[in-house]
């Protein structure tokens, strides 16, 4: 297939088209380019055909013409940005999404793979939330997860298949890295410092998956027959990663050595917390088979930091932490209050 892939050159995108490329298919990439110069590692561009530079807003018919898909990555990616301007993350992750899918479905894209989150379910459902359970979004990130999914759904017809995927927190190691996410900042406390710094008490529960198989999730929904997949949820994650956040403290401490877990004082409970099924996917998508587990992606990481020699100056610097990136780029001048680029 022809794919269009939106943050393409994001965390999860620069993981995800080597993986599309392995299967055959062909990438359009369109990117803002927010995260240009933050690497850590090597960039495989594999299977990337064409690179777009262009801000989600400002996406014409053109970009989206020919292709056979979309997988829409593209967003101000957490709740820390979102909370920075919840008009503009309004604007950016639900507005221009649905803009987006609307070109899309004009110019004959037939699907629509929109990467949603499990923030939507928010907090104080219990355990084993499925895709049926009432949405609790507590951030402006998850309301445009939630408000992105409910106008694609209503652009769904016989010749538009929008599927959206509600993956758990993303983990594991990408070379445009995040430590701005639980498992891969507290491996980087714990090589760079010696120290497990949990922010909050861990109580917490957090559905977790690899980068690697949220790739794996988004192919098996490009290659499903359109009948599985049109206008539904999926979590996208297995059971045994649904995770209180002190047990991922206490492994990432027994694969680092000499690294102990430590606590914030007055530490309190995170109110993000939740426990997903992802009955639906397993039994509906078999094709999506999970390769990794909380314990292996600890040790890629582990590894990953060691070879290419992250320290504590870079951890807790601009680079990898997507709210610092954006106001560095604003204090430089090349960003404007809208998250627009400048002329500097």
């Amino acid at each position: 297939m022809k794919i269009v892939v939106t943050g393409n050159l994001g965390y999860v995108g620069t993981v995800l088209t080597p993986l599309l490329a392995a299967r055959g298919h062909d990438v359009r990439g369109l990117d803002t380019g927010y995260y240009g110069d933050c690497l850590l590692g090597p960039l495989d561009s594999t299977g990337v055909e064409t690179q777009v530079a262009r801000d989600l807003r400002a996406v014409e018919r053109a970009d989206v013409e020919g292709a056979d898909a979309i997988v829409h990555l593209g967003a101000l990616s957490n709740d820390p940005i979102g909370e920075l301007d919840a008009r503009l993350t309004g604007d950016i992750n639900t507005k221009a999404s649905v803009r987006l899918a609307e070109l899309a479905k004009d110019a004959g894209v037939a699907r629509f793979v929109f990467a949603s989150s499990c923030s939507i379910y928010g907090a104080g459902q219990g355990g084993g939330i499925d895709e049926d359970a009432t949405m609790n979004p507590l951030t402006a990130y998850a309301r445009s997860k939630v408000d992105t999914e409910n106008a694609l759904r209503d652009l769904a017809d016989d010749r538009f298949h929008p599927v959206f995927l509600r993956n758990g927190t993303a983990y594991g190691w990408s070379p445009r890295l995040r430590v701005d996410i639980v498992v891969n900042n507290l491996v980087a406390w714990a090589v760079t410092t010696g120290k497990v710094a949990l922010a909050s008490d861990g109580r917490a529960w957090r559905p977790l998956v690899h980068v690697e198989d949220m790739g794996r999730a988004m192919i098996a929904a490009l290659e499903a027959d359109a009948s599985r997949i049109h206008a539904r949820a999926f979590n996208v994650g297995r059971e045994e990663d649904n995770r209180q956040i002190r047990n991922v403290a206490e492994a990432v401490a027994a694969a680092v050595p000499g690294s102990v877990v430590t606590f914030a004082e007055g530490a309190s409970t995170d109110a993000r917390d939740y426990n997903v099924s992802f009955a639906r996917i397993r039994a509906e998508l078999p094709e999506f088979v999970p390769a990794w587990n909380v314990e292996t992606g600890i040790a890629q990481l582990r590894d990953a930091y060691l070879k290419h020699r992250l320290d504590f100056e870079r951890f807790d610097g601009r680079e990898f932490v997507r709210l610092k990136q954006l106001l560095h780029l604003k204090r430089e001048g090349r960003l404007d209050d809208e998250l627009a680029w400048t002329s500097a």
